[in-house]
């Protein structure tokens, strides 16, 4: 994904980037924001009940996402943690600085409320699907959602997320999407190449 605020531009606005590695939080649930944060390299995850030993996943974002920004505008702490699931770089913004740019520059704030309004979207599904459907149909919902979002490389997508983290995405158990994914891959509606999902 491109990214939304050009790291030039960033600069500009007292951007700072800073490197992380695989399993580090960037911030914490109940944290209070004091940053705009988007992924130069690597990526990072979002999740809720960490603590609790069974974690959700709220979101996964890569390369040129932002994330952790509804506290920046409601005030309020964080609801979820960031979890690196790679090393990385991340670009902070302070938080006024942030709020300055977006003033001077529309076309980056209108462009940075339609991701907020699609990430509204896949939240708003994910409830529904979560709360009403089987397994195959959650994890399959999940996938063609993911088939939108990423790119296609010869007519397929590459799902860049372990069988884990599908799980923890859609609320099942990591067995039930290895289950699930084989009886697919059967029926012909992905395959796997290299341990990794194609749709």
């Amino acid at each position: 994904m491109a990214a939304l605020i050009p790291k030039a531009l960033g600069a500009r606005y007292g951007a700072q980037i800073a490197c992380f590695r695989k399993t580090e939080s960037l911030f914490r649930e109940g944290d209070k924001p004091a940053f705009f944060f988007q992924l130069q390299s690597g990526m990072v995850k979002m999740v809720t009940g960490s603590e609790a030993g069974r974690e959700f996943i709220q979101g996964v974002f890569g390369v040129g996402d932002s994330f952790g920004e509804p506290p920046l505008f409601c005030g309020g702490t964080y609801p979820a943690t960031a979890y690196a699931l790679t090393d990385g770089e991340v670009m902070k913004i302070p938080k006024e600085s942030f709020f300055d740019l977006l003033r001077n520059h529309f076309d980056i704030h209108i462009k940075f409320d339609q991701v907020l309004c699609q990430r509204l979207g896949y939240k708003s599904m994910m409830l529904s699907e979560i709360s009403s459907h089987d397994p195959e149909h959650r994890l399959s919902m999940l996938l063609n959602h993911l088939k939108r979002m990423l790119p296609l490389a010869n007519g397929k997508v590459e799902i860049p997320y372990t069988r884990q983290v599908l799980a923890d995405m859609t609320g099942l158990r990591v067995e039930t999407v290895i289950r699930y994914i084989k009886k697919m891959e059967a029926a012909g509606r992905l395959q796997i190449v290299n341990g990794k999902v194609r749709i």
